[in-house]
């Protein structure tokens, strides 16, 4: 899945600086906000509301910040996360495109438009944004692990590979793209390799319920069905999800040998 970046911003930090969830801390705009408990009071309401999951909500308090600061880009880009999270596509780009306009060269409002444009299947354009945020930061992981996405979303499996290999090596506790460098390698015709990693995966994370369905899928596919029901009963538990051959396929996004193979686990065993 592709990954958004967060700004959060805290009544201390104002003063100078942006605290991003993920990534590193970076100077942008601070300095047109003034310090005051009713701001202070509506940047934690709407970081309350997007991280408890009420985005409609979280939305409105977004836009009520915006009316009062819109010059700063970290309100557009923070409104645009909340419209992503309620599939208004559209929207959510016209709030980063504000965004860039005010400030050109920051990487986490590409990196996020490139979600938002992987959601309407424009997946040139989300490698472009990925492309942008890699010119600024080589080193981003998010940003290869996310142009994974969309060069699979183009069927280009190598380059696909390629990424998410480099998104794992940055950051080796990148569980997600370690995950699928995995699910590529299957799908490029390594299914030894992939399910290696997929075991050490869930060996250190247990509840890891993706891969747990995609070693279900594989192994039963490899002609393996005690080891795959074994981890299907985990699965079960964790994540129903998988049970929806479609959201694998077109929300989760597993490569179409990984889809195939655990669509034959769901309706032959």
């Amino acid at each position: 899945m592709p990954k958004i970046r967060q700004f959060c911003l805290t009544l201390t930090l104002l003063l100078s600086i942006l605290v991003l969830t993920w990534g590193n801390v970076t100077p942008l705009g601070a300095e047109n906000l003034p310090l005051s408990s009713t701001l202070d009071g509506m940047l934690q309401q709407a970081f309350t509301a997007t991280q408890g999951g009420e985005f409609a909500q979280a939305e409105t308090y977004w836009t009520e910040i915006i009316n009062q600061y819109p010059e700063n880009p970290a309100m557009w880009s923070n409104r645009g996360n909340v419209r992503v999270s309620q599939n208004k596509l559209n929207e959510a780009i016209s709030d980063y495109n504000q965004s860039l306009e005010l400030a050109p060269d920051f990487p986490d409002s590409y990196l996020n438009r490139g979600v938002a444009y992987e959601g309407l299947g424009e997946w040139e354009k989300a490698i472009a944004d990925y492309n942008k945020v890699l010119e600024i930061n080589p080193k981003d992981a998010i940003a290869y692990n996310n142009r994974g996405n969309a060069e699979a979303g183009l069927g280009e499996w190598q380059d696909a590979l390629l990424d998410y290999q480099t998104a794992s090596d940055l950051d080796k506790n990148y569980s997600f793209a370690r995950a699928n460098y995995a699910l590529t390698l299957y799908q490029v015709g390594q299914p030894e390799a992939a399910i290696k990693i997929m075991k050490n995966l869930v060996r250190k994370y247990p509840n890891f319920a993706d891969m747990r369905a995609a070693l279900t899928a594989c192994l039963w596919d490899m002609g393996k069905p005690g080891e795959a029901e074994s981890n299907w009963v985990a699965v079960v538990g964790l994540d129903p999800r998988y049970k929806n051959i479609d959201w694998v396929k077109t929300v989760r996004r597993w490569p179409p040998k990984v889809v195939l193979a655990l669509n034959h686990f769901l309706n032959l065993k």
